[in-house]
């Protein structure tokens, strides 16, 4: 007789902890994670202008191309430039490019303490198991925030910039709009990109199905679409490009959680 089942029941005994002990675990990692954000805060101050750099360079881009497509028309260029309107308007942008810079470099750890919490109640196969998803997680986030920034951003810029010279209206752009517009459509593409590594952990858990996923699509599909109207500009293209990306990752999540299925149906 196989003494697999045995081994696993002992790995769960040795697992169990009091209630009290699992809150203050988890009290130690949200701190953890908080320093982790509060750090990564701190570092990003001495680079507040090359990270403003960064999220304005689609703007510049956007309005250099507008203009070489107006003056070949023979139409008048744009001089727009990102203003501030209030006082204190560029201590918060500080402050929020700080938070900003802060969450992304943060990622890792928060990633990491959520492992080191769940991990004692998980077997050695599922602990190595779910390791990759901690390399594959800051990869995809990545993916989704440089098609945003690199396609549909610069895209958003230009539709607005085009939209303001019918009719000779004058466009003020306040920085702490912009920069809220970028940040919004940057966490929400990188975080819609985490969508195979969350369905792929429901899968391994057990909760969620690859049959019940196939089931689901035309629910999938209604949810991504009033996700992508949700978060994004009032223009179709930029909606559709992220609707149709998030719809991609469901159905790689599909294969994945399949195959999943299939490793876990082979005997050992």
């Amino acid at each position: 007789m196989s003494e697999t089942p045995k081994i696993e029941a002992d790995e769960i005994e040795q697992s169990k902890a009091p209630l009290l002990e699992h809150l203050m675990e988890l009290r130690a990692r949200l701190i953890k994670s908080l320093l982790g954000f509060l750090v990564g805060c701190i570092i990003c101050i001495p680079f507040l202008p090359q990270i403003l750099g960064f999220l304005i360079a689609p703007f510049r881009k956007a309005v250099e191309e507008f203009n070489i497509k107006q003056a070949e028309l023979g139409k008048p260029v744009a001089e727009v430039d990102l203003i501030a309107t209030q006082i204190l308007e560029t201590f918060f942008v500080n402050v929020k490019l700080a938070i900003f810079g802060g969450i992304i470099l943060a990622f890792p750890v928060i990633a990491y303490q959520l492992y080191r919490f769940i991990a004692p109640g998980l077997y050695k196969n599922e602990k190595a198991a779910f390791l990759p998803y901690l390399i594959i997680s800051p990869l995809l986030f990545s993916a989704g925030a440089a098609l945003v920034f690199y396609y549909i951003f610069p895209y958003v810029l230009k539709f607005g910039l085009g939209m303001s010279a019918v009719g000779s209206i004058e466009l003020l752009p306040k920085i702490s709009d912009y920069l809220k517009l970028a940040m919004t459509l940057f966490i929400a593409f990188g975080l819609s990109f985490q969508l195979p590594v969350i369905l792929s952990l429901l899968g391994r858990a057990g909760i969620v199905s690859s049959g019940a996923l196939k089931k689901g699509r035309r629910y999938a599909i209604v949810g991504i679409a009033a996700f992508a109207a949700f978060v994004t500009p009032p223009d179709p293209l930029t909606q559709i490009v992220l609707g149709s990306a998030i719809y991609l990752l469901y159905e790689i999540s599909i294969i994945s959680v399949s195959m999943i299925e299939k490793k876990d149906k082979v005997p050992a």
